[in-house]
């Protein structure tokens, strides 16, 4: 199976053989964090439980090959995945609620070893995330822009927990606040490059506090996340992005990317 050009979430996949049974009664953190895996590009692992249950996404099916043949798995293995076992200082830390990153570790599938950067990330409840990214030559780490600092916006707090774990695992700044109100004080006492906005807010809407945080701090890139697509945005007055919801993770990558290029060539 292949999920280029597809979206994928736990629905898409038939459980019934699996030890985590069906997903409607899994808890939302270990839901939102596999939805989460299986809708994104890069290759990633959930382990879940003291035992631990290990499933992946098709991408990292596609890497491992034979290795790890069940796409997208759900069993408890004999032996941890190469990530795990590569990096188990880090993933050991991750289960104990500590996120990591391993930059440059040696991981062999099969008769081929590759260098990944691997990024660890707690999962309320009792699951580690791991996501895998080719590691860069170190020219091209070079040429990186300076760290976004972005603030995110979602009263959703297992969401806004794992989008900025996430988004701190590939190398930005990030802070999480559910309330209109704490994102004004997080803004007026902290430098932010971004703010990633849900549009729908208790007790502002994210349209009126992005209006009104562009007033005081006209400098601020807006990224805004809505399950209405940009009907709620159309006449806006001001310069924006939108991500319609579910977003993948590269979509949002894609955006925060302009969002660098724009402020090096001092946009």
């Amino acid at each position: 199976m292949h999920a280029s050009g597809k979206s994928r979430t736990t629905s898409s996949y038939d459980w019934s053989a699996s030890t985590l049974g069906d997903p409607a009664a899994w808890p939302q953190p270990l839901r939102i964090a596999a939805d989460l895996m299986f809708n994104t590009p890069l290759p990633m692992l959930l382990a879940w439980g003291e035992q631990p249950v290990v499933f992946c996404n098709e991408a990292y099916g596609e890497l491992a090959g034979p290795a790890f043949a069940r796409v997208p798995g759900g069993s408890v293995p004999a032996m941890l995945p190469p990530p795990f076992a590569t990096a188990a200082e880090a993933y050991a830390g991750a289960r104990r609620g500590a996120p990591a990153c391993v930059p440059g570790a040696p991981l062999n599938f099969g008769s081929e070893q590759a260098h990944f950067d691997l990024y660890f990330t707690p999962v309320s409840g009792g699951g580690v995330l791991c996501a895998l990214a080719a590691a860069q030559a170190p020219s091209q780490a070079a040429q990186d822009p300076g760290t976004l600092n972005i603030l995110v916006v979602e009263d959703n707090l297992d969401s806004q927990y794992l989008v900025c774990e996430m988004l701190k695992a590939f190398g930005y700044e990030a802070d999480g606040v559910a309330h209109p109100d704490d994102a004004l004080a997080h803004l007026s006492a902290s430098h932010y490059h971004v703010l990633f906005t849900d549009v729908s807010l208790p007790g502002m809407s994210g349209v009126d506090l992005a209006r009104l945080a562009l007033e005081r701090y006209p400098h601020l890139k807006l990224i805004f996340a809505s399950g209405y697509g940009d009907m709620l945005l159309r006449h806006l007055d001001f310069p924006y992005q939108s991500l319609q919801k579910p977003y993948e993770l590269d979509q949002l990558q894609d955006a925060l990317g302009k969002v660098g290029s724009a402020l090096r060539a001092g946009g």
